[in-house]
């Protein structure tokens, strides 16, 4: 449960209010919601394919991704996780897990018993359509990301994600300015664009060269040019519906 004085920096009050305004009431709610919190290591596992979860989670801190593993090894990433998400909502009314949700790096996770989430929705039912509209969202990023795959070559691929997490990470934020953290390996981004590691490597390098982002090796990106990015990656923000950004 986090401080009663905190609401401004409580993750998912921060996520909530990107895609839609809270009442007091309902800001003083979410900060009361019971939660065990636990520190996990980076590249552990959250919840595994095929479990039967009774909770869900609320990413606090670190980034997270939603993934699968085919029988031959590769692996597929399907979407990342910043803080305020509840990456696994689903799995109040899907009981078996289809994916594996993992961390990225080190990260501070809550975990909110079914019961308790279904309670608090049942209590404050805008914020359970709140959940809805976010689930709606989650499901449109989905959509961008097929198209992204299967149709943007690897330099609008990469510059496209690229767009997004500055996009989500500005609404909640975590960003300074035109920088933003991306704790993400070139390993990671390949198996969340379907490129090979080398390819995704010659991309940055492209992306770079082109005067359009620069890279640390502690994990920020700055973007130096804002509208060539987003013409390089044919970024339409509409699909993320964001609201409002957080003070």
């Amino acid at each position: 449960m986090f401080p009663a004085g905190h609401a401004n920096s409580h993750p998912l009050i921060r996520k909530l209010e990107s895609i839609a305004p809270l009442s007091d009431d309902e800001r003083q709610a979410i900060v009361t919601l019971p939660m065990t919190i636990r520190d996990l290591n980076a590249d552990q596992d959250i919840i595994r394919d095929q479990d039967r979860p009774s909770q869900c989670c609320l990413i606090i801190e670190g980034f997270a991704c939603r993934y699968k593993v085919l029988p031959g090894g590769k692996r597929q990433i399907f979407s990342f996780h910043t803080p305020g998400d509840i990456p696994d909502l689903q799995s109040l009314h899907l009981q078996v897990m289809d994916h594996s949700l993992g961390t990225l790096v080190r990260s501070k996770v809550g975990f909110i018993p079914h019961e308790t989430v279904q309670e608090f929705i049942r209590a404050h039912p805008r914020i359970g359509d709140i959940f809805w509209r976010d689930t709606l969202i989650d499901a449109a990023i989905f959509r961008e990301w097929v198209a992204n795959i299967g149709r943007r070559e690897a330099y609008e691929r990469i510059a496209h994600l690229f767009c997004e997490l500055f996009m989500r990470l500005r609404a909640i934020g975590l960003n300074d300015g035109n920088s933003f953290p991306m704790p993400i390996t070139q390993s990671e981004l390949a198996d969340a664009t379907g490129l090979s590691t080398v390819h995704v490597n010659r991309t940055m390098q492209d992306l770079r060269a082109s005067g359009l982002i620069k890279t640390t090796k502690k994990g920020v990106v700055t973007i130096l040019d804002w509208e060539a990015l987003q013409k390089a990656a044919e970024f339409d923000p509409t699909y993320l519906h964001l609201q409002k950004r957080a003070a």
